[in-house]
């Protein structure tokens, strides 16, 4: 009996705008690999607590939501879906209002632990299911991932993520387009980094530098560096 190949799994993390969610879904979709979008859930669970009216001065009535939040994320990297208690909150979760609070969320300490157990849980399947998974977001490559066969830190100047995002959201790149979205980006990182690492490489953890990388160019890099592993 020929024994089947272990799941491979590859995790991204990165700062807000340096390209890592198109160009995941873009690597998961040539790899025929799953996808998790795992900062999705926070985002997914800032929307639920402002959809069940939670207090957000309330830490212990963020980590209830947290415990019972009833979320479905579906792996199709050409198609990801989000939905909590039935609803879409695919487009929801990406709102400016939403951006600007999940910090407040995610920065929760228990909150995290319980995203963190759903994530590995759901590697574990999608990995499972589809041979490989491309986790990306924050934590992915120290804590929820540590032993995945690729770690990657996808990362570029402050300059070029801001540009990316801004582009995303506001359509335009100019001056007063990039300062509406400073806040959103370097706010987040900022808060974030208080609880999560991912601004420098851990040990054994890949760097990607995209900020003068096209889209193709960025998604080259990186299945560059999977190549590598898998003939390894």
């Amino acid at each position: 009996m020929t024994s089947q190949p272990a799941p491979f799994v590859i995790g991204i993390d990165g700062p807000s705008g340096s390209g890592k969610s198109s160009v995941s879904r873009a690597v998961a979709t040539r790899l025929g690999a799953g996808y998790l979008d795992t900062g999705a859930m926070y985002r997914a669970l800032t929307w639920w607590c402002r959809h069940t009216e939670v207090d957000l001065g309330d830490a212990d009535a963020i980590i209830a939501a947290a415990l019972g939040l009833p979320l479905e994320i579906g792996d199709d990297p050409q198609a990801p879906t989000v939905a909590v208690d039935g609803t879409d909150v695919a487009v929801a979760i990406r709102t400016s209002e939403i951006s600007s609070l999940v910090s407040t969320v995610a920065t929760v300490p228990e909150v995290r632990v319980e995203m963190q157990r759903r994530q590995r849980a759901l590697i574990d399947d999608i990995s499972a299911r589809h041979g490989a998974c491309v986790a990306e977001g924050r934590d992915v490559t120290t804590v929820i991932a540590p032993d995945a066969q690729v770690r990657i830190l996808l990362t570029a100047s402050e300059e070029a993520r801001l540009r990316r995002r801004s582009l995303e959201v506001h359509g335009a790149t100019d001056d007063a387009a990039i300062a509406a979205t400073r806040d959103q980006v370097v706010r987040r990182d900022r808060d974030d980094s208080t609880v999560s690492q991912f601004t420098e490489a851990a040990e054994g953890v890949t760097v990607v530098d995209t900020s003068d990388l096209d889209f193709e160019g960025s998604v080259a890099a990186v299945m560059d560096v999977v190549a590598a592993a898998r003939a390894s």
